[in-house]
């Protein structure tokens, strides 16, 4: 089904073969290199400075955009940016507070000369699909699921200070990445989907590194295969891998599409060069790709369905003794008694979001249930259009109906169920879900209250045959069906015309910003001291900790734009004293302010010199193994900030975009070598003598002395990996706000 090659190949007059000795071959020559080049604008081999053509960003990060870039001398935007609202949409908690944010969104785009989607109308993934995306050009979203390879267009998903770089006409600067060519050939059986691919891919490759960072370029006699909605139902998957961003070859089948969506002239045919040099390869044979299953708590927990089905037993204790472990047997998960005389019975399914509710998706779910209906029992089935043109055509051909007659729930163009704000399961409930992700909580069940439920992600098609059995699990190759003919593709992009602002070009500042009341500016944060005091706040040594983790998804939704309202939810499902540690960590640097060093008495009887105590700020950390899997959502590192953060701790950082986040943040993204025991708990200290110092002359190695509780002292050596020069004068400014701030005082 799916091959690595770990080795490099080069394309060769349209085939694959491998590198021969002394051949002149080169990543430039791939089409990830030919997009990246044009768009950089550094010009050293080795790092990329990057302007993007468009921004994009959702209900959920646009506010907090806004007032850093507002804060940062912010005039106009520009370039296109869109400020969608599809994630906090329900006024479920606090009132109007999330429609606030909106009148927000809408007065900035008014002011500073940008394009506003109003709640309900596009998916923000869906609307770039439809309305930004073009063969060549680049997209930063602040969004991790900005993916757009598929049309021709390289999305990057960063956290929102990388979207205040744009703004203020900065650039995103990495390292020049690696290439993975993905090779497709065959075709998929009926039945198959492009969640099975996905999440067969993401099995393969994410858990052994194979492509973190790198960009996978997607080519080969199996690309023609596939309809657009296929192709770009694997594609926005492809942030599960941990790459940074994909691409793919383009046909007819793109050309048909932007020219539908009245974007003839944004085609142009990409294919790699003669001489095209990958670092690595991997194999993707479509035709055997079976029905997937990606059991809880990520989608690279990925089982075909006959796997599942034959060895439900085995697996599901599996997934019930990740649960103890990840929550300390404070609550538990039980999904084996879902298991009736050997069958799998689970309690809800939904088909949603950038991945799952593409037409196709949708239109072959209602052929599958044709004639057939959910049933009157607990299990339920909810469906989520990924925007209003889409479900115009799924009304006008009959699809939405035909599923609504069979008993499915349709409901508006949301994010909700991707991220716990919307079809939460009830305690210890089992979904399936054709959406992006199944971590822990990710569903918005909440632990520290006694509630757990968990999500496995499969395909639309077998969601639909699983419903078409009541419940009972169901591969979609299981049952039979026509597949519809779905003709030439509908785009009604008047929809838009009418109820989305566009403003690009067109600023006025004479437009006051609307705030709400719970629209609050950020605290202010200090530049870094000439010593660090580090007092660990919580160790985690969970094998990997998600953003999600960090700070919670779903009901916090709310309270985005109130950086401190927010941080009051950091950790609050992992690591409940959390917040409250660092409160008084934060009591403690007052005091030392102060001139107070009673606080750091500990430190003082393990022998550091009282002088550089008095110059040493005390903040709060955090420890853990393999921080920021998952969403690109600054708030992970933004809340620690606000309250008292001033590093992380970890062998390695999950994800670029988590550990650009801690930088813009002024967070120290400290690192310790793979196999140093942490051996330490909260409210132990860490000593970092002339931190200051050592980052203004690059250095990268930094001894620091540990002093626990009890008195013991030990010694700690931590690393400050591969900053850029910019990085560093925003770690020592403080953030990337104070950063900007200094920059207009020059």
């Amino acid at each position: 089904m799916i091959q690595l090659h770990a080795n490099p190949v080069v394309w060769r007059s349209g085939a694959v073969a491998p590198l021969q000795n002394g051949e002149q071959a080169s990543r430039e020559k791939t089409i990830a290199y030919q997009i990246l080049r044009a768009h950089d604008k550094g010009g050293a081999a080795d790092k990329m400075c990057i302007r993007f053509d468009s921004l994009i960003s959702h209900d959920i990060t646009y506010v907090g955009i806004i007032q850093t870039a507002r804060a940062s001398g912010l005039e106009r935007f520009p370039v296109p940016y869109v400020l969608t609202n599809c994630h906090n949409s329900l006024c479920a908690v606090g009132g109007t507070i999330n429609e606030d944010d909106h009148i927000f969104g809408l007065s900035a785009a008014k002011r500073y000369g940008g394009i506003y989607v109003p709640a309900n109308q596009a998916v923000i993934h869906q609307f770039a699909r439809e309305m930004l995306s073009g063969c060549g050009r680049m997209v930063l979203g602040s969004d991790s699921h900005t993916r757009y390879g598929a049309l021709g267009t390289m999305g990057v998903g960063e956290g929102g200070p990388e979207i205040v770089k744009q703004l203020l006409e900065n650039t995103y600067d990495v390292a020049a990445p690696e290439v993975v060519m993905v090779y497709l050939t065959g075709a998929p059986r009926q039945g198959v989907g492009p969640h099975d691919v996905a999440l067969a891919l993401c099995g393969a490759v994410y858990k052994n590194g194979f492509v973190k960072n790198k960009v996978l370029e997607f080519v080969g006699p199996g690309v023609a295969a596939l309809p657009m909605d296929y192709r770009i139902g694997i594609d926005v998957m492809t942030t599960e891998t941990a790459c940074l961003s994909s691409i793919w070859a383009t046909d007819e089948r793109v050309r048909d599409y932007l020219t539908v969506h009245g974007r003839a002239d944004a085609y142009q045919a990409l294919a790699p060069e003669d001489g095209a040099l990958y670092d690595s390869m991997i194999e993707i044979d479509l035709s055997r790709v079976e029905p997937m299953a990606a059991l809880p708590f990520h989608p690279s927990e990925a089982y075909t369905i006959a796997e599942l089905q034959a060895n439900a037993g085995d697996i599901l204790r599996q997934v019930e003794k990740r649960a103890e472990e990840q929550f300390g047997g404070k609550v538990q998960l039980k999904l084996t008694d879902k298991l009736v005389n050997g069958r799998l019975h689970v309690d809800q399914g939904v088909i949603a979001g950038c991945a799952g509710g593409m037409y196709d998706n949708i239109a072959e779910a209602a052929a599958i249930l044709k004639g057939h209906d959910v049933g009157d029992g607990y299990f339920s089935l909810s469906v989520y259009p990924p925007s209003v043109p889409v479900n115009l055509r799924l009304i006008r051909d009959g699809v939405q109906q035909q599923l609504l007659e069979s008993g499915a729930l349709f409901k508006p163009c949301f994010c909700g169920p991707c991220f716990g704000a919307g079809d939460v399961p009830g305690n210890n409930g089992l979904s399936i879900r054709h959406t992006t992700r199944n971590f822990p909580n990710r569903e918005g069940s909440k632990p520290g209250d006694g509630q757990l439920s968990a999500v496995v992600l499969m395909d639309a098609r077998s969601i639909a045959a699983t419903a078409r059995h009541h419940g009972e699990l169901t591969a979609a190759t299981e049952v039979d069906y026509t597949v519809p003919t779905t003709g030439e593709y509908a785009f009604d992009g008047k929809v838009y015309e009418k109820r989305c602002y566009s403003g690009f070009g067109k600023p006025d500042s004479s437009v006051e910003l609307r705030f709400g009341p719970n629209i609050a500016d950020w605290p202010k944060i200090g530049a870094l001291s000439e010593h660090l005091v580090m007092e660990l706040a919580a160790v985690i040594h969970d094998p990997v900790t998600t953003t999600d983790e960090l700070i919670p998804s779903g009901e916090t939704s709310s309270y985005r734009s109130n950086p401190m309202k927010l941080a009051s939810f950091a950790l609050s499902r992992r690591e409940p004293a959390y917040v409250s540690r660092t409160e008084a960590i934060r009591a403690k640097e007052a005091r030392r302010a102060g001139g107070d060093l009673s606080a750091l008495a500990m430190l003082q009887n393990a022998g550091i010199d009282e002088e550089m105590l008095k110059n040493s700020s005390i903040g709060s950390v955090i420890f853990a193994n393999k921080p920021g899997d998952g969403s690109a959502r600054e708030q992970a590192a933004s809340c620690q900030r606000v309250l008292g953060g001033c590093a992380n701790i970890c062998y390695e950082y999950a994800t670029k975009r988590y550990r650009s986040n801690c930088i813009n943040w002024g967070m120290l993204p400290f690192v310790i070598d793979e196999g140093t025991p942490f051996d330490f708990d909260s409210g132990d200290m860490i000593f970092v003598p002339h931190v200051r110092e050592k980052i203004v002359a690059k250095e990268s190695v930094f001894p620091a002395k540990v002093v626990t509780r009890d008195g013991k002292t030990c010694e700690l050596t931590l690393r400050l990996d591969a900053l850029t020069d910019d990085e560093r004068s925003i770690l020592l400014e403080g953030c990337l706000m104070n950063y900007y701030a200094a920059q207009r005082r020059k």
